[in-house]
């Protein structure tokens, strides 16, 4: 049964109230750009006002971090599937990073957040607040725990730092306008040259 909303607005669910205020965000974000856009703005777009806005979201850092986490979390269902079906490591890694890069720049609101206009906004947020050190983590681990009981990499690696390192990669290739067609084989060639071997045991050859 659907929920009951308050004022033909808000639902009185605060799960669903904060999704659907995060929905009009999205909008807002897509029309005018995360730097042009206000809780008041986000407010309007979504029928309330801007206090009601910030009963659910302490600020607009707060709410753009929760729809970083939302997207992301919709794009770890496929990317986890993709990942897992690979048979190495080496390929995981590789493909997986292309995977995940390729369909984070065709998500409307990650392209905006890494576009160059909205780099020094989004940093701050996914990168020195730890969220994409956690969220890689939580995409990451299922793969890196079946590589280390296989032994496919340095068994003196910590995970969280493992995290960190993807996490930032991820970022950086994002951001890259050069890395608009995941076919190219040049990178490919460039993650297992200059990535993968940090993660190789020792004596372990780039295939």
């Amino acid at each position: 049964m659907a929920r009951r909303k308050t004022g033909n607005v808000l639902s009185e669910d605060a799960d669903e109230a904060r999704d659907q205020i995060m929905q009009a965000a999205e909008r807002v974000f897509a029309k005018y750009g995360a730097s042009k856009t206000t809780m008041d703005d986000i407010g309007r777009e979504a029928g309330v006002s801007r206090p009601t806005v910030y009963r659910y979201f302490a600020g607009r850092d707060a709410l753009i971090s929760a729809l970083i986490e939302r997207r992301s979390r919709m794009l770890f269902v496929k990317a986890r599937k993709f990942l897992l079906g690979l048979p190495t490591f080496a390929d995981q890694l590789v493909e997986g990073l292309i995977f995940l890069v390729d369909h984070g720049r065709q998500d409307p609101l990650v392209r905006v957040l890494v576009s160059p206009e909205h780099m020094q906004m989004a940093e701050p947020l996914v990168g020195s607040s730890g969220l994409a050190a956690r969220l890689t983590a939580e995409m990451w681990e299922p793969v890196l725990d079946q590589a280390m009981e296989r032994g496919e990499i340095r068994s003196d690696l910590d995970r969280g730092k493992m995290a960190e390192w993807i996490a930032l990669l991820q970022f950086i290739l994002v951001g890259r306008l050069d890395f608009d067609r995941p076919e190219d084989p040049s990178h490919r060639e460039m993650l297992r040259t200059f990535v993968l071997p940090a993660f190789l045991p020792p004596g372990q050859s780039v295939e």
